[in-house]
């Protein structure tokens, strides 16, 4: 299985270190953020710092590199910028540091780069008075970006949410469908995080309509009505009824966890395990072989 952690768990270590406390824990793929004292500068839902940080392509591929050497597959290069913020200035901005952004995964050998929507600053949601509008921009931000990724052989993975303008798996099916039928984009995926839409997706709804497009998963967990997540197993998330779709469904896929750090790295592993065990158990009496 391909069963890893976000680099940014390990905020605190260098990515040398965070690599070998991956390692050492069983991990086997990464998200790579630039949230590390060696490789920082990442900015959640804005502008990262990439000059400030003497962020650059080699840079990239040096810590990129690191994973590797530690048996870490680097699965996906995280962004997390704005790409709905109504200012013209602020959101070109941030589509011009994602391109930077694709010019450091390309030379580093990241296939994938990952990112959520976006959203205002004085506030997260859908209201009627701007859906049509962010939606619009939204969509204007990932047909320019879904080029710029096309031209080097990338893909941009969604990450939505149940709080966001896309605020569910079909939503997000939609939104990929009318970008390949507007611009003929083929390199929008998605990042498909099961927390975030547990207040409105269940745990088969997310694999029927998104199965298609998925290039990794995020593990973390949330209940149903809270707007910040947890770590696996705190949550309302039915983990046994997921693994059981993830292995019939998608068993190739990346599983990458969130939220867990390394006080809890050891009791989310315990707990992956446990379910894991139960869902194969549960489809060997179905006669599924896993």
């Amino acid at each position: 299985m391909k069963y890893g952690i976000v680099s940014r768990s390990y905020n605190n270590m260098t990515v040398a270190e965070a690599a070998e406390f991956m390692a050492a824990h069983g991990y086997n793929c990464t998200e790579l953020c630039m949230a590390h004292p060696d490789f920082g500068g990442w900015v959640y839902n804005g502008i990262s710092q990439l000059e400030e940080n003497k962020i650059s392509k080699e840079l990239v591929k040096e810590k990129a590199d690191i994973m590797r050497a530690n048996g870490i597959d680097v699965t996906s290069f995280g962004v997390f910028t704005n790409l709905i913020a109504p200012d013209d200035k602020l959101r070109q901005d941030c589509i011009n540091m994602f391109v930077k952004c694709m010019d450091f995964a390309e030379y580093a050998g990241i296939k994938n780069l990952s990112t959520e929507l976006g959203f205002r600053s004085e506030y997260r949601g859908i209201t009627t008075e701007n859906y049509e509008a962010d939606f619009t921009r939204l969509k204007e931000s990932f047909i320019a970006l879904g080029k710029e990724a096309k031209s080097r052989g990338l893909n941009i993975c969604i990450e939505a949410c149940v709080i966001d303008v896309i605020p569910s798996a079909k939503r997000l099916r939609d939104f990929i469908e009318q970008l390949e039928a507007e611009s003929g984009l083929t390199n929008i995926k998605v990042l498909l995080d099961m927390a975030n839409f547990i207040a409105n997706s269940d745990e088969d709804d997310v694999f029927k309509y998104l199965t298609p497009h998925i290039i990794y998963f995020h593990g973390k967990d949330r209940k149903v009505n809270d707007c910040y997540g947890k770590i696996l197993g705190d949550g309302g998330i039915d983990w046994v009824k997921f693994f059981m779709n993830y292995f019939k469904i998608t068993p190739d896929l990346p599983f990458i966890l969130e939220y867990t750090n390394a006080d809890t790295t050891d009791l989310t592993n315990e707990r992956v395990e446990k379910y894991i065990k139960q869902a194969k158990a549960n489809l060997a009496l179905q006669g599924y072989k896993v």
